[in-house]
C-alpha cells in the first residue's frame, strides 16, 4: 500500500511543507501541492444563503462534487415536501426530546455554515430536533436518532446538547431515500463525554450532504464514528472546535464505496485553544466501475492554540479496477509550541504478502480476501461500541464483500 507521510519539523511537531495529495485510480496515486487550510473556502461562514455563490465545480471545496447528481441542492432548485424524511428519536429517561422552531438560541450555536447547501439548509427548515441530557446525567443505554427518507426532498436541523459532565452514546441512523441537506451541532459542556455513531445506510438513488459541528467544552470528550455504505452522493463535512482548554477529539471514520457512488468526508478540526488533543482515522474500500471517494482532513493550529497533539490519518483499500480514491491530508499550523502534529495518507491493493500468507495455510484465495478487509476496518468498528450496531455493520461488510468476490 503506498504512503505519502510528512516528515517531523517544527521542533516535536510531526509535519512540515506541502501536504501530500493522493489521488488514486485503479491504485495509482498521483502527488501534487495543495491549498492551505485557510483558503479552501471561497466565501466565509455565514447562515445567509445569499452571501454564497452558486458553485460551478472550479472551487476547491466543490471540485471533487458531481454537482449534476445533488438535485438542486446547490444551486437553490430543490423544494422541499412533505414527503421528505421522518425523524423519530428514542431516549432513555431522564433525557430531554424537543421539537423547536427556527427562533430557538440553541440553534447555531455550535457552528455556522460554510458552504452554500448547509446555509440552504439552515435557511430552510421549518422545525429542529433538540436533545438535551442534563448536566451530571450518565447514560447506560443510547439515544437512537432514526432518520427515514420517504422519497421526496428535505432541510433538517439536529441539535445533541450535553451538559457539564454529562455521558452520553448517540445513534443517528440513515435509511431510506430522500434528497437531504442538513446541520447537525454537537454541544459538550465542561467535562462532558459524548459518543456519535452516524451510519449511511440509504438506498441507491439517495442525496445526503450534510455539515457536523462540534463545539467541546473544557475537558471534555467527543468521540465521533461515520459510516457510509449507501446513497448515490453522500458528502459530509464533520467540523470541530475547542470551548476550552483540556478538550480531545477522536474523529472515526469507515466507508464502503460501490460501482457509480460518490462518498466524500471533508474535516476540519482548528485547534483555537491551549492543550486540547485530536485524532482521526478513517479507512475506506472501493470496488466497481466509478467507485469515487474522497477524504479531505484539514487540521488548523492557530497561534493561541499552545500544547496541541493531533494526529489524521487515511487509509484505502482499492478492491477491483475502475475506482477512485482522491486523499488530502492538511496541516496548518500557526505556532512552534505544540505536542505533536502529522497526517498520513494511504491508499493501494490487497497486500500480496498478507494474501500469500494466508493461502499458504489452505485458506481458499476468496476467503483470505474477506479476512484482509475484515481486519482492515475491524479497529473502527470496534470503536462504535454499540453491539447491534457493530454486528449489522460487520453485515454490511460481508454483503459488499460477497459482491466482491462475486
Amino acid at each position: 500500500m503506498a504512503e505519502a507521510q510528512n516528515s517531523p519539523t517544527l521542533g516535536s511537531a510531526r509535519a512540515g511543507g506541502p501536504p501530500p495529495v493522493g489521488s488514486t485510480t485503479a491504485g495509482s496515486i498521483a502527488v501534487a501541492a495543495e491549498s492551505t487550510v485557510v483558503s479552501r473556502m471561497s466565501a466565509p461562514p455565514s447562515f445567509d444563503v445569499a452571501d454564497f455563490p452558486v458553485p460551478h465545480g472550479r472551487e476547491e471545496e466543490w471540485r471533487f462534487t458531481p454537482l449534476e447528481r445533488l438535485r438542486g441542492l446547490h444551486d437553490g432548485t430543490a423544494v422541499a415536501n412533505g414527503g421528505g424524511v421522518k425523524v423519530d428519536v428514542q431516549a432513555p429517561e431522564g433525557v430531554i426530546v424537543e421539537t423547536v422552531g427556527r427562533d430557538d438560541a440553541r440553534l447555531g450555536k455550535a457552528g455556522t455554515p460554510v458552504d452554500r447547501i448547509a446555509a440552504q439548509a439552515y435557511s430552510a427548515f421549518e422545525q429542529a430536533s433538540v436533545v438535551t441530557v442534563p448536566k451530571e446525567t450518565v447514560l447506560t443505554e443510547p439515544i437512537r436518532v432514526a432518520v427515514h427518507g420517504q422519497g421526496g426532498t428535505a432541510y433538517g436541523h439536529q441539535v445533541i446538547e450535553l451538559g457539564a459532565f454529562a455521558e452520553a452514546v448517540v445513534v443517528i441512523d440513515h435509511t431510506g431515500d430522500a434528497v437531504l441537506a442538513a446541520n447537525v451541532d454537537y454541544v459538550l459542556g465542561d467535562g462532558a463525554k459524548l459518543t456519535v455513531v452516524s451510519v449511511q445506510d440509504w438506498d441507491d438513488k439517495a442525496v445526503h450532504v450534510a455539515q457536523h459541528n462540534a463545539l467541546i467544552g473544557r475537558d471534555a470528550s467527543f468521540k465521533s464514528v461515520v459510516v457510509t455504505f449507501g446513497g448515490d452522493v453522500v458528502r459530509l463535512h464533520p467540523r470541530v472546535e475547542y470551548a476550552g482548554p483540556g478538550g480531545e477529539a477522536e474523529l472515526f471514520g469507515l466507508y464502503f464505496t460501490d460501482a457509480g457512488q460518490h462518498q466524500e468526508h471533508r474535516l476540519l478540526v482548528t485547534h483555537n485553544t491551549p492543550h486540547c488533543k485530536s485524532n482521526v482515522v478513517y479507512k475506506g474500500a472501493l470496488q466497481g466501475d466509478d467507485a469515487h471517494a474522497v477524504w479531505i482532513g484539514d487540521v488548523l493550529i492557530e497561534a493561541k492554540a499552545e500544547g496541541t497533539d493531533t494526529y489524521e490519518m487515511n487509509r484505502n483499500l482499492v478492491l477491483t479496477d475502475g475506482a477512485r480514491v482522491d486523499s488530502v491530508p492538511n496541516l496548518e499550523i500557526e505556532t512552534g509550541e505544540i505536542v505533536g502534529a502529522g497526517h498520513a495518507s494511504a491508499t493501494g491493493r490487497f497486500d500480496d504478502e498478507q494474501l500469500f500468507y494466508l493461502m499458504a495455510r489452505g485458506i481458499p484465495e476468496h476467503e483470505a480476501r474477506r479476512l484482509v478487509v475484515r481486519g482492515f476496518f475491524a479497529e473502527l468498528v470496534q470503536q462504535i461500541g454499540v453491539a447491534d450496531i457493530e454486528e449489522r455493520l460487520l453485515g454490511k461488510i460481508e454483503e459488499e464483500l460477497e459482491a466482491s468476490v462475486a
